[in-house]
């Protein structure tokens, strides 16, 4: 096209075109191609990529056996509505899940975003319980569509101005153990968490009009907070006391993050219901809603619906993404390098008193900085600075946290250990500059 504009031209553009509550984020990389765990940007540098696109290129950006699988499918149908039409690769996918799925979760409603899975989950509990109530966490983060912004607090800004949301939602306490102050009291932490839920049905919500708990295994929005075990499985016993659902949002952990295919299998607990998505394809638009036929064959046609869920194009790349993680062993080197991960952060915690607090499992890891001297206080300025450090000397963190206190990691799955040790490198030096300033 005569006189079309540069890619830097329209990367300057951004904020007339594209809506301030999309592109107006950090650090707006123009990247111009990717492939494993670098991106190559417009400017010249090549950026070590410790965000994995919100933890969902688990295999690597560009990974080219799911780039094969997306270009063969391409060329033999982009897109069908399913149930007006049934392909090959959806079929195939439904079969292979189950495989890597909690035992008895074996039945799917595909849509194209972890919101979309967590509101279909929600739908789900109460359309087979009958009941109105749903019992989320805080801290937890499940989307911005509407009930999944009702169902979330890992930030307030998340849910400015959008009164009056979806109602019979309630929230119980999230084990966290250094935020609570517990330390490495595990059995407190989550025998005080679950006291809060308890009393919450005790006082406020009767048990019986409760369709179902909502939970991250492990908080991600919220600040990479990992609960204890014990807290999980008391989650597990309440609800069935209560004859109600248990819902694990798995759409951040799934997929070999947390060192296991899924949370669940790491923490050793069975939801009735599981919302996936993120990794599931290597970042083609692809999640599901996950349940037993039992409860699955409750939901009646026409109970739901959607357009692209079970896109053909999307399902192949997620075939494709199912075998690359077994082929390449990609949960056991989670496993392998994440260890190597937190140990090294927790070093860097040991030098650095602006390092409160350090955390995680399998490739979710995560530094928590407060202010030197009051362990308590967050300090957002710090983290910031420490991010701007990082990436000006080639390497992509981002924040979370209810005051963007927290700076997390979550590298694809493919990371070598020559990775880890230029991360964890790169980190010590940005603390120690940003400490300085």
């Amino acid at each position: 096209m005569l006189n079309a504009p540069s890619f830097v031209d329209l990367v300057a553009r951004v904020d007339r075109r594209l809506a301030p509550s999309l592109a107006q984020d950090w650090p707006g990389l123009p990247v111009v191609s990717a492939s494993g765990l670098e991106m190559k940007c417009a400017d010249g540098r090549t950026i070590l990529d410790f965000t994995s696109g919100i933890a969902t290129t688990n295999t690597g950006h560009c990974h080219p056996k799911v780039v094969a699988a997306a270009q063969h499918q391409t060329a033999d149908m982009i897109h069908s509505a399913v149930g007006i039409t049934y392909h090959e690769s959806l079929l195939r996918l439904c079969e292979a899940l189950p495989r890597v799925l909690p035992t008895g979760l074996d039945m799917f409603f595909f849509g194209n975003s972890g919101a979309e899975a967590v509101e279909g989950a929600v739908k789900l509990a109460r359309y087979v319980t009958g009941r109105p109530i749903v019992i989320a966490f805080t801290g937890g983060f499940h989307g911005r569509t509407y009930m999944a912004a009702s169902i979330t607090t890992a930030k307030s800004k998340y849910r400015l101005h959008y009164e009056p949301f979806v109602g019979s939602v309630y929230f119980a306490p999230y084990a966290d153990p250094f935020h609570g102050g517990w330390g490495d009291d595990a059995e407190g932490c989550a025998n005080a968490a679950l006291a809060g839920l308890r009393e919450l049905l005790d006082r406020v919500v009767p048990p019986s009009q409760v369709a179902c708990l909502i939970v991250e295994p492990v908080q991600g929005e919220g600040g990479y907070v990992v609960p204890p075990k014990e807290f999980l499985s008391g989650l597990r016993t309440i609800a069935d006391e209560i004859g109600a659902l248990l819902i694990l949002d798995e759409v951040q952990t799934g997929f070999g993050r947390t060192g296991e295919m899924f949370a669940a299998q790491a923490f050793d607990v069975h939801p009735d219901v599981m919302a996936i998505g993120k990794a599931i394809a290597s970042g083609f638009p692809l999640a599901a809603t996950v349940a037993g036929e039992d409860l699955m064959k409750r939901w009646l046609a026409g109970a739901h619906g959607t357009t692209f869920g079970g896109n053909p194009v999307a399902c192949a790349a997620a075939l494709a993404t199912l075998e690359v993680i077994e082929e390449e062993g990609l949960v056991a080197n989670a496993r392998a390098q994440g260890a190597r991960l937190l140990a090294g952060l927790r070093e860097i915690k040991a030098r650095h008193p602006s390092v409160a607090d350090v955390r995680g499992i399998g490739l979710m890891a995560a530094l928590e900085f407060t202010v030197p001297g009051r362990p308590k206080e967050p300090d957002a300025a710090m983290a910031q600075r420490v991010l701007d450090a990082c990436l000006r000397r080639g390497l992509l963190l981002y924040v979370a946290g209810a005051h963007s206190q927290v700076v997390r990691m979550m590298p694809p799955l493919v990371l070598t250990t020559a990775h880890v040790d230029r991360g964890l490198s790169i980190l010590e030096e940005a603390v120690t500059e940003a400490e300085a300033r």
